[in-house]
């Protein structure tokens, strides 16, 4: 039981993270600006005609978030599967992970360039015209094409899935990265005016979003590294004895 107990106590920060860096990955200098250019491509429009509600982009983004989803459930379900493979090797893989996303961190704080990790492979989708199934395919493409720029995010929760070792654990917490960076975008479409507004006003601040990415990177680094996400696991059943009841 205490098993159950600590796998599901463990998932809780590791779920925490995955959420949050859904949120900064949609929120990074590679993304951001491209949200309302991608929305007006979606609906086959110019951004004026978002604007103007000439067409709405709810269903297009609905079926592009699907896509990206479809990509990262299927990394999600890869590295759990990667993990339990290697199982009686996950204290080595979890330090090596650490490092990884410890560097990552690095560079994303400028302590040093990963030339890589600056780069991005955007894929064209064809001709968009509204419809939903060239949206899912914009989807898979942004998924890949975005992978350098948002890789060390993805990484990061690629890690923890691997270092979990449960298929479904993994899964989820990319699951919850998708969410995390998929209905920013829905909401985009849905309010698309105020959408660009707060776009607009967030720009001066994606340097400092980006280093504070850097930060949760080398902190979860640091936990992966330490095996501190156990013994937070530990900590919270102490606290929240209501939490064994997730088990």
């Amino acid at each position: 039981m205490l098993g159950i107990e600590l796998v599901s106590a463990a998932f809780l920060p590791s779920a925490f993270v995955a959420l949050l860096a859904g949120i900064l990955s949609f929120l990074s200098p590679c993304v951001l600006p491209i949200v309302p250019p991608y929305l007006a491509y979606m609906t086959g429009v110019g951004v004026n005609g978002l604007k103007t509600h000439e067409r709405s982009a709810v269903v297009p983004a609905l079926f592009f978030v699907l896509g990206l989803s479809t990509v990262f459930l299927i990394m999600g379900f890869a590295a759990s599967a990667f993990g339990r493979a290697f199982l009686q090797y996950q204290d080595i893989l979890a330090q090596a992970a650490g490092v990884m996303v410890i560097v990552m961190g690095l560079h994303f704080l400028h302590v040093f360039r990963i030339p890589f990790l600056d780069q991005d492979a955007r894929m064209n989708a064809g001709k968009q015209d509204g419809g939903a199934f060239g949206a899912y395919i914009l989807g898979l493409a942004f998924a890949f094409g975005w992978t350098p720029c948002i890789g060390p995010q993805l990484g990061m929760i690629l890690s923890l899935a691997a270092t979990g070792g449960e298929l479904s654990r993994g899964t989820a917490l990319l699951a919850i990265y998708a969410f995390g960076l998929g209905i920013p975008f829905l909401l985009a479409a849905i309010f698309i005016n105020r959408a660009m507004g707060v776009m607009n006003r967030i720009k001066p601040y994606l340097k400092t979003i980006e280093r504070v990415m850097g930060g949760l990177l080398i902190i979860v680094g640091v936990m992966l590294l330490t095996g501190a996400f156990t013994s937070f696991s530990f900590w919270l059943l102490e606290t929240f004895p209501a939490l064994a009841t997730l088990g």
